[in-house]
């Protein structure tokens, strides 16, 4: 079964026919916005809302962590766990053509509404092993943004980040490349007094995740040694800041930030939090002594598949 919200393709066939998780009566209001305001009336549309889940999903900032990836329309793209479509317009105005995957038929509703005039987008609602079984075609970008973390739930298998990896990496062409945004496990701003993004809690990734389960993020050398282990990828690190949900600025290991770059505190804008240190003086002094790429509250990695 498949539906069409304006341009936008909505294909049904792997839908459970139910949405397994919700974030509740709030998707009501992000669907009413992507119904009735196009994206350049969206900013206003923040600014009066006043809303975190508003921002969040609508935020044209968001796009910044994909619109500098040199995708062309000879390519075609896979974003799995696509969402409210907060990054799909930015990679359907670039990509040849654009597959998405979403388990909830809410927010793939409300992507629809927002990329309705995209020729080139096609939604797959339904779980991701389902669909993975299923998927045929060959893509030269694949994206997880903010998705990767939670590979325990898409895969469940003992070494489940691994074992994702390697299942994409089977729908890439020879060359085709994996894009992750994460957060990082050890980023400074949780030292400083952030809580942990996915439970709200201090401390717990610093921790090593004690009381978590389903969700997981790393350090530097931990995401390193995973997409390792997955196979031949060549791969570089990205470093967005002042996250990769609202980046300002990527940042490369051929280009750091210098001293006194980095001079805002960490906004926690959904949930209080404490301050423990002023941030952009111990960022000056990471920077020093050559270790923000270890302290850096989000990496964006591209790991490209080698050719054997």
């Amino acid at each position: 079964m498949q539906e069409k919200i304006g341009n936008v393709t909505l294909d049904y066939t792997y839908y459970p026919g139910e949405d397994l998780y919700s974030d509740g009566p709030v998707e009501e209001e992000l669907l009413e916005i992507a119904k009735n305001y196009r994206e350049k009336e969206l900013n206003h549309v923040i600014a009066e809302r006043k809303s975190w889940p508003v921002l969040y999903h609508f935020s044209h900032i968001r796009k910044n962590i994909l619109d500098w990836l040199p995708i062309t329309k000879e390519h075609k793209v896979l974003e799995i766990g696509s969402g409210c479509g907060a990054v799909t317009g930015a990679l359907a105005e670039k990509a040849g053509s654009l597959t998405c995957i979403e388990l909830s038929k809410m927010r793939s509703t409300i992507n629809g509404y927002r990329n309705r005039d995209y020729e080139n987008v096609k939604i797959m609602v339904g779980n991701f092993q389902d669909i993975e079984k299923n998927l045929n075609e060959k893509f030269d970008y694949i994206t997880l943004i903010g998705v990767f973390e939670y590979s325990e739930g898409y895969i469940g298998t003992e070494e489940p980040y691994v074992e994702m990896l390697r299942r994409i990496s089977r729908h890439l062409v020879p060359g085709g490349k994996i894009i992750i945004a994460i957060e990082n496990r050890l980023g400074l701003k949780y030292w400083a007094g952030c809580t942990e993004d996915h439970v709200g809690t201090y401390f717990e990734g610093l921790e090593g995740y004690p009381q978590t389960k389903g969700v997981k993020t790393f350090s530097k050398n931990e995401l390193s040694e995973i997409i390792k282990e997955a196979g031949a990828f060549k791969t570089s690190f990205y470093y967005p800041y002042p996250d990769y949900k609202f980046p300002m600025t990527i940042y490369s290991d051929s280009y750091l930030p210098k001293k006194g770059e980095l001079h805002d505190l960490f906004a926690n804008y959904d949930r209080e939090r404490i301050v423990l240190f002023d941030e952009p003086k111990v960022y000056d002094s990471l920077i020093e002594s050559g270790l923000f790429p270890e302290f850096s509250n989000s990496f964006l990695v591209v790991a490209e598949k080698e050719e054997q």
